[in-house]
């Protein structure tokens, strides 16, 4: 994979509002049909994973319904019009998370940059790249399947055992992080006495590790940098 592009300026606006189009609309839709709502990364953007021949996804500005029938598209304006394109209704609860932003006015138009949209899809085909790899490793105890969990609006998964086990991901900015990172954030710290003043832990919002965007060597290939920070944390916690 090749390096990623400077993050850009309007990733935060950007973000956001996708992260409300996954929640609300794209997402509960796959639930409706199959009782799941987690995403994937699909063609420079997000989606859903097939489901009944059927599959939605984002591009850039551009909203992609492909169903056996043919392929239906719409720019990305509001909620309610991203619902009635897909034939659905917003839904609230289904999918949202306690880090989901508010649904807000869903009349008004989703503030989506192109080239935010695109470099949101690189991150995520790096983070699904490198987490299938460690995912692999003989290494990862009893390890989730890579979901885009739209409630978090982030690729994640799970591994290790009852005492050792955290979720392993690649956040893409949230309120306590402007920027894109990754993290392990270890579930149960106390059952195994993780040393706070271990400088690898040096997430200030849970216990574990983080790695900005800007930490990323310029020179590596992005895949590589984040599959070895999380097996160096996942090794360091067991």
């Amino acid at each position: 994979m090749n390096p990623l592009q400077p993050v850009p300026s309007t990733l935060v606006d950007t973000r956001l509002a996708l992260h409300r189009l996954s929640a609300y609309v794209i997402a509960p839709v796959r639930h409706q049909a199959t009782g799941r709502f987690g995403l994937r990364a699909t063609p420079n953007g997000f989606g859903t994973p097939e489901f009944d021949g059927r599959r939605i996804r984002v591009e850039a500005t551009t909203l992609i319904d492909e169903r056996p029938d043919g392929e239906r598209t719409a720019e990305i304006t509001s909620l309610t019009d991203a619902a009635v394109f897909l034939d659905t209704t917003i839904d609230t609860d289904t999918a949202a998370e306690h880090d989901t932003p508010g649904a807000g006015d869903v009349d008004a138009a989703l503030d989506v940059d192109p080239a935010s949209s695109l470099w949101l899809g690189s991150w995520f085909a790096m983070a699904f790249d490198a987490l299938g790899q460690v995912r692999g490793d003989d290494a990862s105890v009893d390890a989730s399947e890579p979901q885009l969990w739209p409630g978090h609006f982030d690729p994640a998964i799970e591994i290790g055992d009852d005492n050792h086990r955290g979720s392993y991901g690649a956040s893409p900015g949230d309120d306590g992080i402007d920027e894109p990172y990754l993290y392990l954030s270890i579930w149960w710290p106390d059952r195994i006495a993780v040393d706070a003043t271990d400088p690898a832990w040096n997430a200030t919002a849970f216990t574990g590790a983080v790695l900005p965007v800007s930490a990323f060597p310029a020179t590596e290939d992005p895949v590589e940098v984040a599959a070895r920070f999380w097996r160096d944390a996942r090794d360091r916690l067991a």
